[in-house]
């Protein structure tokens, strides 16, 4: 049976994300190199996102390349940027044809001239779609994008821009890296790991979780359908009771 068939589509997740782990463990597995890892999770990310886009999911975020990856070998990283130019070069025609806006999110100082220039260059070609929202998180930190919120804001304090008291989370959402996108419903690793690794920590504040042992480049459709029907299964209360959500 599809689970496909199990699926509310009148109950959705509006946001999910992705920590999108295992690409070296499966090449080793493999008895590959890591980088054949990652060439094969970039199939998982295109499978993922036309799963997305049939379902009708309107914002999907990848974790792609945290601030902290820049720390593993230079060889690794500069085929991670290989790969990103080559998938979004590749994928532009599709993303135009189905309508998808590209956006990204994360401090791009470190990111080498040729992975900008595409990044924009995709970015500004899909600015006007309407149909989902694909957000890539590359060179992206949690606690790197919240600082930079207490910086600004408390420049703008300090100017008399805002007030102290006006400040509240409407405010703090203005000042995010997402600031156009929702808060997260459904949050997914794969591999195992049971780890938020500096993702979106304020955006997840009552995402519903979801870990699975399978790695990234064999995560695919019916994958995904687990983890939305897991997601349906479940109450969200945003801190009330299940008598008041009823």
């Amino acid at each position: 049976m599809n689970l496909l068939d199990n699926i509310d589509k009148d109950r959705l997740p509006k946001h999910i994300a992705i920590i999108m782990d295992g690409n070296g463990r499966w090449a080793k597995k493999q008895g590959f190199f890591r980088a054949f890892g990652h060439e094969r999770g970039s199939e998982s990310v295109k499978d993922i996102i036309q799963t997305c886009f049939e379902l009708g999911i309107e914002n999907l975020t990848l974790y792609t390349f945290s601030s902290e990856n820049w720390n593993r070998p230079k060889l690794e990283v500069d085929t991670l940027m290989k790969i990103l130019v080559k998938s979004l070069t590749k994928e532009l025609d599709s993303l135009e044809e189905k309508k998808i806006r590209l956006t990204t999110i994360g401090n791009f100082d470190k990111l080498p001239d040729t992975a900008k220039k595409v990044i924009n260059r995709v970015v500004e070609k899909t600015k006007n779609n309407t149909k989902m929202t694909l957000t890539l998180a590359l060179s992206y930190g949690s606690r790197e994008e919240l600082v930079n919120v207490v910086k600004t804001i408390s420049d703008k304090v300090k100017n008399n821009i805002i007030s102290i008291d006006s400040i509240d989370d409407s405010i703090i959402n203005e000042h995010l890296y997402t600031q156009n996108l929702p808060d997260v419903d459904l949050l997914i690793r794969t591999s195992g790991e049971h780890r938020i690794s500096n993702f979106l920590l304020w955006q997840i504040a009552y995402a519903e979780l979801y870990f699975t042992d399978i790695l990234w480049p064999d995560f695919k459709e019916q994958d995904l359908y687990e983890a939305i029907i897991s997601y349906q299964k479940r109450e969200r209360r945003f801190g009330k009771t299940s008598e008041q959500i009823k």
